[in-house]
């Protein structure tokens, strides 16, 4: 029985170190969303020689270079690029066109006004999701390590179990806010911002992966006390009727003893009661 729990609890353990890892760095990264966007491409020039658009005309200069775009008004060909996006909770960085390397914005300041505060209260949820993982994580870790007594473990248990279980729905209720703000912000965003294609990101991935780790979790810590309850009552069971199964052996050997006492008494009594009569008797 303390082998099994014990297995249960690092099963426990495990889970919500994974979900508390998973959590973390979902919330701090910036690949919840990835795509790409449709902007203009920049004015050819001395130090933007490709992926740009030559409104000059001069072709001579040019015309070995096959990056450098001939406009034309007519058609309008060839006028957008598509740069690479990911966006996190608080920043969305973007390639940077004309230079090496990214260029990042928060991600706050690009939410429209009406989803500013759906927003800061994901964000709320996911700090409070993180904080209640690392509560019962703590209390699964004594559980595991410092419990002294069975009774203190099933204590430690079911606390662990009802914060585990709460982060989980404040984790997911924060991740689907955030899904919303931004598919509004897809929407309502800024134009220089809006994304052409999207998709979610390997952050997406790691934070409804820690949300099943941590209802994993939760749901074997609610195991390991449920069935500790149910071994500790059946046992007292096993007990108590071997205890009242003995008392009552105890009681019908006590019940035989003292009626054979009882008839033995009488038998003396009785014989005494004779030897009384013969002596009193004349002869």
């Amino acid at each position: 029985m303390k082998t099994n729990r014990r297995c249960r609890a690092l099963l426990a353990v495990s889970l919500n170190l994974m979900a508390l890892l998973f959590s973390t760095t979902a919330f701090i990264t910036t690949h919840w969303c990835e795509g790409t966007q449709r902007v203009p491409k920049p004015s050819c020039g001395k130090e933007k020689k490709t992926n740009c658009l030559n409104y000059s005309g001069n072709e001579t200069a040019n015309e070995t270079n096959q990056n450098v775009v001939h406009y034309s008004w007519e058609t309008g060909d060839d006028r957008f690029l598509f740069r690479y996006f990911h966006t996190g909770i608080w920043y969305s960085c973007e390639e940077n066109i004309n230079a090496a390397g990214e260029k990042c914005r928060s991600f706050i300041d690009l939410a429209p006004a009406s989803e500013k505060g759906v927003l800061w209260l994901s964000v709320v949820s996911e700090v409070l999701y993180i904080m209640l993982l690392v509560v019962g994580f703590s209390l699964m870790c004594l559980e595991l390590f410092h419990s002294s007594s069975v009774i203190d473990g099933l204590k430690l248990n079911a606390f662990a179990a009802v914060f585990t279980v709460l982060s989980g729905l404040l984790g997911m209720v924060a991740h689907m806010m955030y899904t919303q703000v931004f598919q509004v912000t897809v929407s309502l965003g800024p134009e220089d911002w809006r994304p052409h294609t999207w998709d979610y990101g390997w952050s997406f991935c790691l934070a409804w992966g820690s949300f099943t780790c941590c209802m994993a979790a939760s749901v074997t810590t609610l195991n390991s006390y449920t069935k500790t309850v149910i071994e500790f009552r059946h046992k007292r069971k096993i007990f108590e009727q071997g205890f009242r199964e003995e008392q009552n052996f105890l009681d019908q050997e006590a019940i035989k003893y003292f009626r054979e006492r009882t008839e033995e008494e009488r038998a003396e009594a009785g014989d005494l009661r004779l030897q009384c009569l013969h002596s009193c008797s004349p002869n």
